[in-house]
């Protein structure tokens, strides 16, 4: 990329050099062609002649001898990942400036907490499969079933309680069976745009969670997505047999998560806070059947519409192309 005001992009500078050193032009007539000085021609002609490139160089120094000690560097980054300490606390304990510190961890991308895991202190190491259908996640999110009237994030939790006694089905005690009481958000999302499908069941066992994978690998099919891999994580659903052979009759290759690391489905742990914030705890709805009917209007906002930070602002359904509907 040539700098932001340089009179010649690279396209120009290699006719300037090619008129000057192989067809013999004079520089100062070169110079008055382009509207440029004649040491730019000169330089770009002697640069051409040498076989270097007609980009800009890098203003980076040869030499840097004020640069920090790596043993300091390392030092910072094995109490920022050990301690969590923020800059001016780690330059109170390596002995170099607070500005020098951050430098150093934006340097390494440590400048933020959120990007070191917080089981282990070692960075956060991001992925992405490069085309839509590589890989899926597969999940499910459990939620309280909404009382008729309202729940008590809204109504507060006396009115709640009552309304929970009062709808027909929902457990009256704490002692009742708690599968009574909760909805089960199967949701499925696509590595690498981010498209997300997602459909709400009274359970989570093995029968319907194939029946939600076998629905998603459809409706991805019909945006011209086809499903190779699945990660999921090591529910009983997800380790069953028939997990296993619908898998294997779909075409999906099997990936599990590491026993006791959420991180590893990082991505639709991620998707299930944003599910929560914008729609299942996003307004008071006056039942659980109300809410579940905003589900697919909610989805289609989110994958069409909403703007997607890991993907430069813009919606999951821009990474897919000639899809039915993609702009409503």
């Amino acid at each position: 990329m040539a700098h932001a005001n340089a009179a010649l992009t690279p396209r120009h500078r290699l006719k300037v050099a090619q008129l000057v050193v192989d067809q013999g032009w004079p520089i100062s007539e070169v110079a008055a062609r382009f509207q440029v000085s004649w040491p730019t021609v000169k330089r770009w002609a002697d640069r051409y002649a040498a076989g270097e490139s007609m980009d800009d160089r890098s203003s980076r120094p040869h030499h840097q001898p004020a640069r920090t000690p790596a043993p300091t560097v390392r030092r910072v980054l094995e109490l920022r990942w050990r301690k969590r300490l923020g800059p001016v606390q780690l330059a109170s304990r390596t002995g170099v400036a607070a500005s020098t510190v951050h430098k150093i961890l934006v340097r390494n991308r440590l400048n933020r907490l959120t990007y070191v895991d917080r089981a282990t202190g070692e960075p956060v190491r991001r992925y992405e499969h490069d085309h839509p259908g590589s890989l899926i996640h597969v999940d499910v999110k459990k939620l309280g079933n909404i009382p008729d009237g309202g729940g008590w994030r809204f109504v507060g939790r006396q009115q709640g309680d009552w309304n929970q006694q009062a709808t027909p089905g929902k457990p009256k005690s704490k002692y009742h069976n708690p599968l009574m009481g909760h909805a089960f958000v199967h949701t499925v999302i696509d590595d690498h745009s981010r498209v997300a499908y997602a459909e709400v069941h009274d359970d989570e066992t093995a029968a319907t969670a194939t029946a939600v994978l076998a629905r998603a690998v459809a409706w991805y099919a019909a945006r011209g997505i086809t499903i190779e891999r699945v990660l999921s994580d090591n529910g009983s659903a997800y380790k069953s047999h028939l997990w296993r052979d619908t898998c294997a009759a779909l075409g999906i290759t099997m990936k599990k998560t590491r026993p006791r690391r959420p991180q590893t489905n990082g991505k639709i742990e991620r998707f299930h806070r944003t599910l929560a914030d914008g729609w299942a705890y996003a307004r008071h709805y006056y039942s659980e059947t109300e809410r579940r009917q905003a589900l697919p209007g909610w989805l289609h906002e989110y994958n069409h519409h909403r703007p997607h930070s890991a993907i430069g602002g813009k919606p999951p359904i821009s990474r897919l192309t000639n899809v039915p509907d993609q702009y409503t």
